[in-house]
C-alpha cells in the first residue's frame, strides 16, 4: 500500500466515521468524540526498540463512537542527527472495538488493526492485527496480542499492568495532581524477534516501568513521566544499540 493511498484510505475512515456516529448519535445525545494528543519525549521508544535518540514530537487524533475508536498518530523528528529534522517518519493509522463481556463482570475485550507507516525513511509500511483481555480489578492487568501479517509475520505479547491515585498534592485548590504507575512485559515470537533483533528465536523481550503525574488545568490535561525499559533476554541484549534506556516527557490533552 503507498503512502498516498493509505493517507486517503484514513481519511476515508475518518469521514465515515463521522457521518455515522453524527447519524445514530443525534436523538439519544450519545454522539461520536474527539481527542487531541500531544506529547513531547527526550527519545523515542517502542517496545524496547531505540528509535531516535534525540528529542521526538507526537501527535494523535482520537474519533470515538460507543465501542468504536479510530485513530491517526504520528511522530516527528525535532533533530537533524537522521537527516530528517522537522519531518515525520511515522504514520500509524488504527480501528479498534472494545467491549465488555456480556454476562462476565469485570471481563473486557479489544480487537482492531493497525497500519504503520513510515515517510521520509527507507522503511516498509506494515500491517498488525490485534486482539486483547482486560480485567477491572486491582492493578488492570490486560494482555494484548500483536500479529503482524505483512512485512514481519511474527507475533508480540503485551502484558500490562497499571494503578492510579486521583490525588497526590494540590497546586491550587483547583488543580490537583494525580499519579499514574504502569509496568508492561513483551514477548516476541521467533519471527517478530528474527526481524526486529536479528535473533531467531522466541524471548521475553523488554520490561518497561512508567509514572505520570496528569493535572488538568482549564479542561486540559498536563502529563508529565518519567519512563525506563530494559531488554530482558541477553541474545537481543547483545544485538542491541541501548539494552537499558531512561527518558522523560510531557503530554497535553484534550477531549470534546
Amino acid at each position: 500500500m503507498g503512502k498516498g493511498s493509505t493517507l486517503i484510505l484514513a481519511l476515508i475512515v475518518f469521514v465515515s466515521f463521522s457521518l455515522i456516529a453524527s447519524a445514530f448519535g443525534g436523538e439519544g445525545g450519545a454522539g461520536i468524540d474527539f481527542e487531541i494528543t500531544t506529547d513531547f519525549f527526550s527519545k523515542y521508544v517502542w517496545r524496547g526498540q531505540l528509535l531516535d535518540v534525540d528529542p521526538v514530537f507526537q501527535t494523535g487524533l482520537n474519533a470515538s463512537f460507543k465501542g468504536l475508536n479510530a485513530a491517526i498518530w504520528g511522530s516527528l523528528e525535532l533533530t537533524n542527527i537522521n537527516d530528517n529534522g522537522g519531518e515525520f517518519t511515522e504514520f500509524d493509522y488504527s480501528l479498534d472495538y472494545s467491549g465488555d463481556f456480556p454476562g462476565i463482570n469485570g471481563l473486557g475485550y479489544s480487537v482492531g488493526v493497525i497500519y504503520y507507516d513510515f515517510p521520509n525513511t527507507d522503511f516498509s509500511g506494515t500491517t498488525e492485527v490485534y486482539w486483547g483481555f482486560s480485567l477491572d480489578v486491582p492493578f488492570s492487568p490486560s494482555v494484548t496480542v500483536y500479529h503482524d501479517v505483512d512485512e514481519v509475520e511474527g507475533s508480540y505479547v503485551s502484558l500490562t499492568f497499571g494503578h492510579s491515585i486521583e490525588k497526590i498534592l494540590d497546586i491550587t485548590p483547583n488543580l490537583p495532581v494525580g499519579m499514574d504507575i504502569s509496568a508492561s512485559l513483551g514477548w516476541g515470537s521467533s519471527s517478530y524477534n528474527k526481524s526486529y533483533w536479528g535473533v531467531d528465536s522466541s524471548k521475553m523481550q523488554d520490561l518497561t516501568l512508567s509514572v505520570s503525574f496528569p493535572l488538568g488545568p482549564g479542561g486540559w490535561t498536563i502529563t508529565p513521566s518519567l519512563n525506563y525499559v530494559t531488554l530482558l533476554s541477553g541474545s537481543i541484549r547483545d544485538n542491541a544499540a541501548d539494552s537499558d534506556i531512561f527518558f522523560a516527557g510531557v503530554g497535553l490533552s484534550k477531549s470534546f
